[in-house]
């Protein structure tokens, strides 16, 4: 029995949403943020020692990292035919390359600015008292303008570039590559920084229109995508 070890408001949604679309049988362990510091509870190390989700086991086998997870979850039980029309790509077409390209790309590039941003975010939200607000808001001003803000703007255009001419990241169906970009950019679209990129919108509400998504919601639970 596959068991996914599932984190409220993480990463670990997608791999729900892809166990769904491979259609297996799994059991889910659910897991709460701490209330005060927002971290994944201690327990999760018992698991894998970093102590973040997701994680899944499956007999023996123990893996973690969202992208390991969906080639382990495809490379073992992908059938085709599967009901979603879930696809693995052919390895040395160009869609296998678009693939693992994507795959890479979600947590590799597009991922590490948006949680600088969270964090910068934050940093200016909780900023006190009022003249460290003042100070903390310069900062983060400058961090945005000069290094991370033009960083975010060059992926999501690039993005929004490639959905212009794919139905989905690799190729016309829906596979592991989809899974993956959609965390990051289902947080884009509930924060508000897609109003001038259609296709990513379109892409994150076809996503939620799935009704593989839709179960995995309801085995998950409540979803904060920001």
């Amino acid at each position: 029995m596959i068991i996914l070890h599932h984190l409220n408001n993480s990463r670990s949604q997608r791999i729900l949403w892809l166990l769904e679309e491979l259609n297996l049988e799994y059991e889910v362990k659910l897991y709460q943020r701490d209330s005060v510091t927002n971290l994944a509870p201690n327990t999760l190390t018992l698991i894998h020692p970093l102590g973040k989700s997701p994680i899944i086991t499956d007999g023996d086998i123990t893996v973690a990292e969202s992208g390991a997870i969906i080639e382990y979850l495809i490379g073992t039980y992908y059938k085709k035919g599967t009901e979603g029309q879930l696809t693995d790509p052919k390895r040395g077409t160009e869609v296998h390359r678009q693939y693992t390209y994507w795959l890479h790309f979600a947590e590799g590039t597009l991922m590490p600015p948006l949680v600088a941003k969270l964090v910068l975010d934050r940093v200016r939200a909780n900023a006190k008292p009022f003249f460290i607000k003042i100070i903390a808001n310069k900062i983060v001003d400058q961090l945005m303008a000069a290094y991370y803000g033009p960083i975010i703007a060059k992926n999501m255009d690039y993005i929004e570039s490639h959905l212009t001419h794919n139905a989905w990241f690799a190729g016309e169906e829906l596979s592991g590559a989809d899974i993956q970009m959609s965390f990051p950019l289902e947080a884009a679209v509930a924060r508000g920084n897609t109003k001038s990129f259609p296709n990513i919108t379109q892409f994150v509400e076809k996503v939620h229109a799935r009704p593989a998504y839709q179960a995995a919601l309801e085995k998950g639970g409540k979803y904060d995508y920001v």
